[in-house]
């Protein structure tokens, strides 16, 4: 098997060559890394690559493996960290300038657990400056290419992550999600992004954005990989106070690929904002599928769907200014423009509003909880479009011009109100050849019956097959 072939693998394949021996922890990091040099310029996923280090870790494991101290289908497989996850020794940019030189002195709870799995850090990943924007432009550290048209946004904030596994740069990476940062880098590269349930994975050792709608979740080529992960990383954390002690199942165990009787509703409302007829189209014709394999399709409800965006902006505005109020008093010069105006436009809400904006996310989740008693899953578009030019402000959606950041986080910010987990996963590809993604989601702490309903539709589908072009270079 050549380098480019071995780095296409996932996680499970990995997983089970490395354990019978076929290939070893040494090859797969070798093969990982010159694909790293060898795409960066055009893709700019990566801030930090920490070569020598991962090499030193593949070498142990191989020598782990060989003395039959296996540690699981992690130990040995390739990932990456977007640049927010510490990791003791390494350099945390947080995608600004300002901390080019910050290095942690610990590790964060994901880098530790991933540590503890036998994982093979590859580097830190590029982002929005701060986590904070949906496209992935950072004027630090050079904007995020979308490996299947590199004129394109990768999407954002984890738009290094996307872009990387995409183009398998590495096998696993993990981004964070507080609007759509997760699932929008996902559906707009062609992967599964996985934002579990608020307090499901620990935030310890993150940089915050907004600390009641951050959330640490997988980024990854197949449904299975994310459970992998899920696997690996779940678990209460005395260090996080939001960290959940609900119990922890084995993820992979759902990934039965029978999704009789499963119950999808399709809020309508969903389909009454704009969006790209491609899109509309491939995400309809998705949820058939999920109806031909078994499940019972609804039309449902959801009223207060058009009132998550403000809601969401209010609450996470508030919150990132409260955490940046210093540096946007003392560097604001240093920060990005599109960051700042945000930032400083965080200062205009008071504290009413924030009261207000939480009373009215109570009765947004009360109202999500009871949608979620009628049907199983809900299911639509991730985003209602395609991945657009680099240095867009405004797209075309069908028949409305509107702006690129609430667009691009229409439909993935009310799982950040409510907290409830939700997948995203290529459904098809716009005439242009760019992805398109299926969004799945249900009720909290049931990651289960979202893997499971996302995996079934995965297998009886040939998108997560296919390859970036322009990434097929070594």
């Amino acid at each position: 098997m050549n380098a480019t072939e071995l780095c296409f693998l996932t996680a499970g394949q990995l997983s089970r060559l490395i354990s019978g021996k076929e290939v070893s922890p040494v090859e797969v990091a070798e093969a990982h890394l010159a694909r790293v040099s060898a795409l960066e310029p055009a893709l700019n996923s990566f801030i930090t690559v920490t070569g020598e280090a991962a090499m030193a870790a593949a070498r142990q494991a191989e020598r782990d493996i060989m003395a039959g101290r296996y540690l699981g289908p992690l130990h040995g497989v390739p990932f990456a960290l977007k640049d927010i996850y510490y990791v003791a020794g390494v350099r945390n940019t947080s995608g600004s300038r300002i901390f080019d030189q910050f290095v942690p002195t610990y590790d964060s709870t994901v880098a530790t657990r991933f540590k503890k799995a036998g994982g093979i850090l590859l580097g830190k990943l590029n982002l929005h400056q701060f986590a904070y924007g949906p496209t992935g432009e950072n004027p630090d550290y050079g904007d995020m290419h979308n490996p299947w048209d590199t004129d394109c946004i990768a999407g954002g904030s984890s738009g290094g992550s996307g872009a990387a596994t995409a183009a398998s740069q590495c096998t696993l990476s993990m981004g964070t999600d507080t609007g759509g940062s997760i699932r929008i880098p996902a559906g707009l590269c062609g992967i599964v992004g996985l934002k579990p349930t608020y307090g499901r994975l620990s935030r310890h050792g993150i940089t915050t954005l907004s600390w009641s709608m951050d959330h640490a979740g997988p980024m990854v080529r197949c449904v299975e990989d994310a459970a992998l992960v899920m696997n690996a990383l779940s678990g209460y954390d005395t260090h996080d106070p939001t960290s959940a002690t609900a119990p922890v199942p084995d993820f992979t165990k759902a990934l039965t690929g029978d999704i009789r009787g499963l119950r999808v509703g399709v809020p309508r409302e969903f389909f009454e904002v704009p969006l790209d007829p491609q899109v509309e189209e491939a995400v309809r014709t998705a949820i058939e599928l999920l109806e031909a394999l078994g499940a019972s399709v609804t039309e449902v409800s959801w009223p207060m769907f058009h009132q998550a965006t403000a809601i969401s902006s209010v609450i996470l505005m508030s919150e990132a200014t409260a955490y940046h109020r210093d540096l946007l008093r003392s560097r604001s010069a240093e920060l990005a423009p599109s960051v700042r105006l945000r930032l400083e436009a965080g200062l205009f809400f008071s504290a009413a509003d924030y009261v207000k904006a939480q009373q009215a996310r109570t009765l947004f989740n009360r109202q999500s909880l009871e949608l979620l008693r009628q049907v199983d899953v809900l299911a639509g578009p991730t985003l209602p479009v395609a991945a657009c030019k680099l240095g867009s402000a405004e797209i075309q959606v069908g028949n409305t011009r509107q702006g690129v950041i609430p667009t691009l986080t229409q439909f993935s910010r009310p799982f950040n109100v409510n907290g409830f987990p939700a997948i995203t996963v290529p459904c098809g590809f716009s005439s242009p050849g760019l992805p398109i993604g299926l969004q799945l989601a249900s009720r909290p702490f049931d990651e289960e019956t979202v893997l499971r309903a996302a995996h079934a539709y995965e297998q009886a589908t040939p998108w997560h097959q296919r390859r970036p072009i322009g990434s097929v270079i070594i």
